[in-house]
This record gives structure tokens, C-alpha cells and sequence, in this order.
């Protein structure tokens, strides 16, 4: 069963394959999501600064019956912190939050604030800085792997010239119709293993008839096949709902997509999100 795989990080720390996202779900809400998800056999949790729902993911992790090292955990400094004291603040202010004694991943969540999201400046200072107050707090235990997301080669070459300690995790955007695949070599080639946020396109591939069809010929959802697709490139999936029928269906994979199939998959070209293109990941923008 995938909710039972893991994959070993530069560093030795075992990841599970496959996570619960919660962005979007609210701090109020998210708890029993957590706790739905754990009850299914979900064993990795994602959440963020930015989510606002850290507190709550937190909760459900400590009430949900699992034992804590059972659990793997992640979270995500703000985009907007570039600087090593409001790193080092955010870190502990994300333990607080959470009411945990460590982190399992804690990544930053873009080379650049949102707000300055693919401009000219990348920012590498900041990010070295803010990059320090991570590789320290894993020196404390406080965190027990580092990574980043949604940082483009210029970005890691930065760190991987620069820092103590190589990331050990890229966090990106990737589904079928919109993988970088340079961008992931790259990440792996250095060490690092890769997560495909958004598997499901932020669920506008959902209307896709050449998806539609293939998943047809599985006898599987659209879902499925793109978590499916996601695992069979050996990249982490990181599907997100609070839907515990979802969570169970989003698990159920255990099925093989043919090279072939892959093959037409990888040609596919699928990057309108609708109203998500207001999110600045979903903006085209790189």
C-alpha cells in the first residue's frame, strides 16, 4: 500500500511518498482532517506558515492516536522571510504553533516573497540567511530534514555553492501537462528528492478529456491516474483535501501505468488553472 512507502533523503530521514496537503484548509477544519487522515494511514502531513493553519494541523497531529514518531510532519518558512533572526524566530514560532517538540521537514516556501514572485532579484542573501537559521535548527533537533520549494536552478545552485548543508528536498509545482523535468534532474542529480505539489492541477485537470480517457482505461479516477503518474516518475505526491472519501480514493494506486501510457502522458501540455492564476505559482510566471 503507498501510504506504507517511503523514500530515504540525502540525510538518511525517511519520507513517506505520499502526504495530505492542507492549504486552504481551515485552521478551525483542519484538525479533523489531520485526524481523518491518520485514521485512513497517512503518516505524512503538510502545512505551512503561510496556511494560517498551523496550530491546527498541530492539534490533530497530537490527538489523532498516532504515536508522534510514527508521524512525518512538514511545514514551510514564509515566503517573506529572508532574513537570519525572523528565520530563527519563525522557526521556533512554528513549533510553538504547532505544539511539537520537532519538525520532521521545514522548507522555505519561495526563493522570493510572494508579492515579488518571479522578478529579477532572487534574492540569494536572504535566502543564505534565512537558510542558516534552518541548517542550525537541525543541528538543535529541532528540525530533522531541510528543504526548499519552488526554487528554480539559479536558485539551488545558489545554496549548493554557498550553505553548510545541500537542501535535501525541492518542493514544486508538477502534474501531468506541467512538469519541469530539467528542473527535477537537476534536484536529483544534487541529492534532492523532489515533491509534486498540485498533482491534480489544483483540480482543473479534472476536465481534460485525454486524461479523462486514459483514466477510463485503468478503471480509475483523474485523480488517481495523476498521483499515479506523479509516483511512477519517483517524485513525493502531495495531493491536498479534507474530503476523507478523497483521501482514501487519492490513496488507492496500487496500480502500474504502462511506459507507453507514460509516454503520451509526459506529451500532454495542461497549465490553465482558471481562477487559481491569480495564486502566483499558477500565473505562468517562472
Amino acid at each position: 500500500m503507498i501510504l506504507q512507502d517511503t523514500k530515504t533523503l540525502s540525510n538518511g530521514v525517511a519520507i513517506p511518498k505520499l502526504a495530505l496537503g492542507t492549504w486552504m484548509i481551515d485552521d478551525d477544519k483542519v484538525a479533523e482532517a489531520v485526524k481523518a487522515a491518520t485514521q485512513i494511514g497517512y503518516r505524512h502531513i503538510d502545512t505551512a506558515q503561510a496556511y494560517g493553519n498551523e496550530r491546527g494541523v498541530g492539534l490533530g497531529i497530537r490527538t489523532c492516536g498516532v504515536a508522534r514518531e510514527e508521524l512525518f510532519v512538514q511545514t514551510k518558512l514564509a515566503a517573506e522571510i529572508k532574513d537570519y533572526d525572523g528565520a530563527k524566530a519563525a522557526i521556533d514560532g512554528s513549533l510553538e504553533a504547532l505544539g511539537l517538540d520537532y519538525i520532521d521537514l521545514m522548507i522555505i516556501h519561495s526563493p522570493q516573497p510572494w508579492a515579488e514572485w518571479a522578478s529579477e532579484d532572487r534574492y540569494f542573501e536572504g535566502n543564505l540567511a534565512a537558510w542558516k537559521a534552518l541548517e542550525e535548527a537541525l543541528d538543535a533537533g529541532k528540525i530533522r530534514a531541510i528543504g526548499v520549494s519552488n526554487f528554480q536552478q539559479v536558485d539551488l545552485q545558489n545554496l549548493l555553492d554557498n550553505a553548510r548543508i545541500k537542501p535535501m528536498i525541492n518542493q514544486l509545482l508538477a502534474h501531468i501537462g506541467n512538469m519541469p523535468f530539467d528542473l527535477i534532474e537537476f534536484s536529483k542529480a544534487n541529492d534532492m528528492a523532489v515533491e509534486a505539489y498540485s498533482p491534480i492541477a489544483h483540480g482543473q485537470i479534472l476536465d481534460h478529456a485525454e486524461i479523462g480517457a486514459m483514466a477510463q482505461k485503468y478503471g480509475v479516477t483523474i485523480p488517481q491516474l495523476c498521483i499515479r503518474y506523479i509516483l511512477e516518475l519517483d517524485l513525493l505526491a502531495l495531493p491536498k483535501t479534507a474530503n476523507p472519501a478523497h483521501m482514501k480514493t487519492n490513496a488507492d494506486v496500487d496500480f502500474v501505468i504502462s511506459a507507453e501510457d507514460m509516454d503520451a502522458l509526459k506529451a500532454i501540455t495542461a497549465k490553465d488553472y482558471g481562477e487559481a492564476s491569480a495564486f502566483p505559482v499558477y500565473s505562468g510566471k517562472a
